[in-house]
């Protein structure tokens, strides 16, 4: 019974309210709060205005904006990175000049910092004290850096913001597969350029 009066007091309510809306002749509403607000609809954005917001591939900005993200890990290449920025110094020189840079973009972003090397080169134990906010990882006999990058790729949970930097096409192309972002190492150096 008490469903009954809930039911008809609803009922008259509602009879009351299209009442009143056909005695002002209030016309349907047909604009809604969202639809005032001034934004760009499908369809009516062009490839151009798209082109001009987008960052370009090489521009800095691009990776500052991925590593902005929340959680964002980013895992470096290592001597693709140093080949490609200092390919005439020592490799001992090139890991330290890399890792110097990129602890200091940790210290800048907070995003963690993942660094890889090919051990495969290694004559010898690398003794590295591993810069703050860095980790770095050679790869052990018979894997190569390129195979350690992709399962450091997916070991990482769905969702998780997770930016590979290397030239190598392959490696670009397997982590971004298994959900990675993959920028140039030349993008990496043009931010370390700027620290």
């Amino acid at each position: 019974m008490e469903d009954v009066r809930l039911r008809l007091l609803l009922d008259t309510v509602l009879d009351a309210a299209q009442g009143l809306r056909r005695e002002l002749a209030l016309p349907p509403v047909s604009v809604h709060p969202a639809d005032t607000v001034d934004a760009v609809r499908p369809g009516t954005m062009t490839p151009r205005d798209i082109a001009t917001r987008a960052l370009s591939e090489t521009d800095p900005a691009l990776l500052d904006q991925l590593l902005a993200l929340p959680q964002t890990h980013l895992v470096v290449d290592g001597y693709n990175v140093t080949k490609t920025g200092y390919p005439t110094m020592p490799l001992d020189k090139q890991r330290l000049r890399l890792l110097g840079g990129l602890a200091m973009l940790a210290a800048q972003t907070g995003a963690e910092v993942t660094c890889v090397f090919d051990g495969a080169e290694l004559a010898a134990p690398v003794l590295l004290a591993p810069p703050r906010g860095v980790r770095v990882l050679f790869s052990k006999p018979g894997v190569t850096a390129d195979e350690l990058i992709r399962q450091l790729v997916r070991a990482e949970p769905p969702g998780r913001p997770v930016v590979v930097v290397s030239t190598d096409r392959e490696v670009a192309d397997g982590v971004a597969k298994a959900g990675a972002r993959p920028v140039a190492s030349a993008l990496l150096l043009k931010r370390l350029a700027r620290t």
